[in-house]
């Protein structure tokens, strides 16, 4: 075996952390409120790197290094305490531990062969395995972000049956399957993520989605899923949603592309449980944002990411990804992970290592949070004969050698030095206020868990509620939407243990106070703050109110919408329902009422806000 791997000073351990993470505006932060940016590798194998048959070091040849037996790689050639060591001397203090489902279910023992170097974990599932690993990784220090990569275990990422979370199962059996995972682990502290699908894409017939609210709706199956983990397993951990990695036939003047996580911008995502949010997305140089990166016949001649321009490759990714964290104030505003990105250590072509070069370049200077693809490969098979795994930073031969980026001879350390050393924000972060959208597009959209103790509050009608700790300040003249905050202060304004009430009528409008003469008005009682609202069709039904826990002020300000976009200069938290008209309370002001037109037999949309100071 190779002796262990020494820290260079530029790779000095990892800094002690406190579990669990949070969030802060673009930041991950610990339990201490202090930055921890995720400097992760992917440790891959347990999603199934190749669905072969026969023993692991004969496939693995035939192969190029894979593993077929749904365990992390590595386990046949180094001991897990080797490895970690070397994980170490990248520089890491996180691993992206990808799986599948089938891995969860699967009853069978892994074959000795597979873990020949540590024997400790012979007669295992490979569920058992993969609890070993984490139990040791997260032991060690390392921040765990649990990955589910596909369906049934095999290599992706193609037309091979794993395309959507559903691709073979049910949006609901998918969630379960995450609700068991999040439980299984819910007294690690250590393990703090979930990383709910890897690159959702086309399958032969049909593209995912974002925002229509049928099967193939990746926006809202990543939303269910978030919830039910908050609600029902592990409020603590970090719900890492990717982008779409690609739609369309990839064939020259047929749409195509890879929308990544530009649909954010109109449509994001509202967690029951603030603070717990990432967006994630991959690049690889041989893709591009129309280029699937297969090399079949039909294949889109548009450049890949290799062939733009360091300018271009810069602008490209703000607007396919890095503008989640590079715009502060935004119902979008979260941490970016770039949880894949990679390149051969064989790689010998000026365009692609200037690539990498000009990515890492990216990466660092925006102190993004990112993960390496893949960490662990072998350099020899079975028969101890040279095998071409040159992705993998760390590769092992039979007798457990290391060879790679940390042995001098391996191009890719100049950037990834680079990537590691780069100035980047560390102590700590600041409270940052939140700004949260609402959708009613297709279904309730209740994120107060104080409000969905109150059943269902308005029989027949869609509600919406913003998360407990915010409170409704925008609202759209029609299509449902709504903005939530706890500007400016980050602050809370509820009194503890307070039950939302809701009101369908005007008894709380005081004579004399008519704030939208000839409307009808639904008001908060006084001490009281606006915090959801529900919907017939578009017209307003009833208003969601909570009570306060200090005096608000009470001077009325009507802002009108009904006819235009009515928001604060700067637009404080976004274009939160893009191509309608819309209203928005000023950041130092609370909302206390909806106005809206009211005839016989008909209730029209929202046309007004009532605003008023917070004190």
């Amino acid at each position: 075996m190779h002796p262990p791997a020494q820290a260079s000073a530029a790779h000095a351990p990892a800094a002690a952390w406190t579990a669990p993470l949070s969030t802060r505006g673009r930041y991950i932060v610990d339990a201490d409120g202090k930055r921890f940016r995720l400097k992760s590798g992917n440790w891959d194998g347990a999603q199934g790197s190749w669905n072969g048959s026969g023993d692991i070091n004969d496939d693995a040849a035939h192969h190029g290094g894979q593993n077929s037996h749904g365990i992390p790689l590595g386990l046949d050639r180094v001991g897990i305490a080797s490895l970690l060591r070397d994980f170490r001397a990248l520089g890491l203090n996180s691993i992206r531990l990808p799986f599948s489902n089938e891995m969860i279910h699967s009853d069978v023992p892994v074959p000795d062969a597979a873990v020949a170097a540590n024997p400790q974990l012979r007669g295992r599932t490979p569920l058992q395995v993969f609890d070993a690993v984490v139990t040791a990784l997260t032991a060690d220090g390392f921040a765990v972000i649990l990955n589910n990569h596909t369906n049934t275990t095999r290599w992706c990422c193609g037309l091979d049956g794993n395309e959507r979370w559903n691709s073979r199962q049910s949006t609901r059996q998918w969630a379960d399957d995450w609700v068991f995972l999040a439980r299984r682990y819910q007294d690690n502290s250590r393990v703090v993520g979930a990383d709910l699908y890897n690159e959702v894409r086309r399958d032969i017939w049909d593209d995912p989605n974002w925002g229509l609210g049928d099967s193939h709706d990746w926006q809202a199956a990543a939303q269910e899923a978030a919830d039910r983990i908050q609600t029902e397993a592990n409020p603590r951990l970090l719900l890492i949603i990717e982008g779409i990695n690609w739609t369309g036939l990839p064939v020259d003047g047929l749409p195509h592309g890879r929308p990544t996580l530009t649909p954010v911008r109109t449509l994001s995502h509202t967690l029951v449980r603030s603070g717990k949010l990432v967006y994630s997305a991959h690049f690889y140089g041989y893709t591009g944002p129309h280029h699937s990166g297969a090399t079949g016949v039909g294949e889109t001649s548009d450049p890949r990411y290799q062939d733009l321009t360091r300018d271009q490759l810069r602008a490209v990714l703000h607007d396919q990804a890095f503008f989640v964290s590079a715009e502060s104030g935004q119902h979008f505003t979260a941490p970016l992970w770039i949880s894949e990105f990679g390149i051969g250590a064989d790689e010998s072509g000026a365009t692609a290592r200037a690539w990498f070069a000009n990515l890492t370049d990216v990466l660092a200077d925006n102190d993004t949070d990112f993960a390496y693809w893949p960490l662990v490969g072998w350099s020899t098979d079975a028969q101890g004969r040279p095998v071409g795994d040159g992705w993998a930073m760390l590769r092992y031969d039979r007798a457990g050698h290391r060879s790679g980026i940390l042995d001098g001879n391996d191009w890719r350390a100049t950037a990834w030095n680079r990537l590691q050393t780069a100035p980047q924000r560390t102590g700590p972060v600041p409270p940052t206020p939140a700004w949260h959208q609402l959708t009613l597009d297709h279904r309730d959209f209740v994120q107060s868990l104080s409000a969905r103790a109150l059943g269902d509050w308005d029989g027949g009608a869609r509600k919406a509620a913003c998360p407990d700790g915010e409170r409704l300040i925008g609202l759209s003249h029609t299509q449902g939407r709504g903005l939530c905050t706890d500007a400016p202060a980050a602050r809370d304004l509820r009194t503890p243990g307070s039950t939302p009430e809701v009101v369908r009528d005007e008894r709380y409008v005081p004579a004399g106070g008519d704030w939208a003469p000839g409307y009808s008005k639904l008001q908060c009682p006084a001490g009281h703050f606006l915090t959801g609202y529900s919907l017939r069709g578009e017209a307003v039904s009833a208003a969601l109110c909570t009570p306060a826990r200090t005096s608000l002020g009470i001077t009325d300000q009507t802002l009108w919408f009904d006819r235009g976009d009515h928001r604060p200069p700067g637009t404080p938290g976004g274009d939160f329902a893009y191509g309608h008209y819309k209203g928005q309370c000023p950041s130092d002001t609370y909302a206390a009422g909806i106005a809206y037109t009211h005839r016989p037999g008909h209730r029209g949309s929202p046309d007004a806000l009532l605003c008023r100071p917070l004190s």
